[in-house]
């Protein structure tokens, strides 16, 4: 972790003077086009809910990206956008019910001490989820944290008596009839004239960020609740019922996100003795080792005696202890756990299911007339790293610019980015000169 960290970001800079004369900038004068944004609905994931860092939390929310939309549809006749806020002073909340992280001195298992992601606190803010805020509501963003395509049509989403992994408490807390609602049942029931639709990617995360030992891939085919394509139909039909424009966004690829990208497979850095010893070692396997960079021993219950060196192109998660790695012979002397890594098997599950996926999402927002944001592309160009106002940003974890402290999600300079994607999209199909964001007003990760 400390060489990530260490790494430094470079930024170009360009500066364009024209001393002789003072160019006019031609800067078109804000307007709606073809839209009706009055009453602006956005339905998503955590992503969309501004889940950051790790947890949902107040500030992550404040610059959620259909937020920052919100705030420029106002310039074109955009009314209020209310989010179920979480306290300012809270530490927030994660799925495992921890806090948020953020950058702190971390003193790992050899003693060295230095910046790295560490929770604020023991524990996350569990009065967030015991504490409804439905009488605050509706609420314009209708985003959860974990929702899937499947489960936004749901009635009794958030009735906790259905036992764990059938109700979701984070909209249990923003629904004033948790037993009985729906997400697209509140959404539509605020009318909404302009909605945007960033659902997907969690059909797909659940199962790849647990090394796909937890959690399934949302099926293609099915009802609506089940499969994934009739999810979608139902979600947008209904939407859309009373001739409301918006946008809909594809997923992106695991593949160019900091959570699957950032350890490398070949980070295993052996001396020449400690790599004899471990070739003499794994001989019966036929694996060696030489000095230098190695292949991480895996779990795989495919391979002889359970394990084998990983492939290029295979992912080890960011969530695989670093200390394991460091000091207790994880990759080399014992096998990673399986949960902590992806094979090429199960890459190609995620892979098919990010395209299927987003072949669908393509398709109805063709059919339906509605604008689409390619978020492959953006994340993929992020991935490559971009000038922005002469400012480079990056994907890189940590000093990227672009991604929160749990390698998924966006800092409030992505969400930036990410709400300028949709407003492009939006202002190409509608006729609209809606203004973009000026991404760098934002920041990436704070630093101590």
């Amino acid at each position: 972790m400390k060489t990530i960290i260490n790494q430094v970001l470079t930024a170009a800079s360009v500066t364009l003077l024209l001393a002789s004369c003072k160019p006019e900038l031609d800067i078109p004068k804000a307007g709606k086009g073809s839209l009706d944004v009055s009453t602006y609905v956005a339905i998503g994931s955590s992503m969309s809910a501004g889940y950051a860092d790790n947890a949902l939390y107040h500030d992550g929310q404040l610059y959620s990206y259909p937020n920052m939309i919100a705030q420029q549809l106002r310039l074109v006749g955009g009314g209020e956008f209310k989010q179920p806020i979480v306290s300012p002073s809270s530490v927030g909340i994660g799925a495992s019910l921890n806090a948020r992280m953020q950058l702190a001195p971390v003193t790992d298992c050899a003693g060295t001490t230095s910046l790295a992601p560490a929770f604020s606190a023991a524990s996350g803010d569990l009065s967030i989820l015991a504490t409804s805020v439905a009488a605050t509501g509706p609420f314009n963003n209708m985003s959860v944290p974990g929702l899937k395509a499947t489960t936004t049509v749901y009635p009794g989403y958030g009735d906790y008596t259905q036992g764990a992994g059938n109700f979701n408490p984070f909209f249990t807390r923003m629904t004033a009839n948790p037993q009985a609602n729906s997400i697209l049942g509140d959404a539509v029931a605020q009318n909404p004239t302009f909605f945007s639709l960033f659902i997907g990617s969690d059909d797909v995360m659940g199962y790849a960020i647990s090394g796909a030992a937890a959690d399934a891939l949302t099926p293609i085919a099915g009802p609506a609740g089940f499969g994934f394509d009739a999810s979608i139909d139902m979600i947008v039909n209904t939407l859309t019922a009373n001739n409301a424009k918006g946008v809909v966004a594809g997923i992106p690829d695991v593949k160019n996100i900091p959570y699957f990208n950032t350890i490398p497979y070949n980070g295993l850095l052996l001396d020449a003795a400690n790599a004899a010893a471990l070739s003499a070692a794994y001989s019966p396997l036929g694996i060696t080792f030489q000095a230098g960079q190695n292949a991480f021993i895996i779990e795989d219950g495919n391979a002889p005696a359970g394990l084998r060196q990983i492939a290029k192109g295979e992912m080890i998660l960011l969530s695989v202890p670093q200390d394991s790695l460091k000091c207790g012979g994880w990759g080399s002397m014992k096998p990673i756990p399986d949960q902590y890594v992806l094979t090429s098997d199960e890459l190609s599950e995620v892979n098919e299911s990010v395209g299927n996926y987003n072949t669908k999402l393509k398709t109805v927002a063709t059919d339906k007339n509605l604008a689409f944001v390619d978020v492959n592309a953006f994340m993929l160009k992020c991935k490559s790293g971009i000038v922005y106002n002469g400012v480079g940003l990056n994907a890189q974890f940590v000093t990227g610019g672009i991604f929160s402290l749990d390698g998924i999600h966006l800092t409030p300079r992505g969400n930036a980015l990410l709400a300028n994607e949709f407003i492009k999209a939006i202002n190409s199909k509608y006729g609209a000169t809606i203004p973009q964001l000026n991404a760098t007003q934002y920041r990436g990760v704070l630093f101590p």
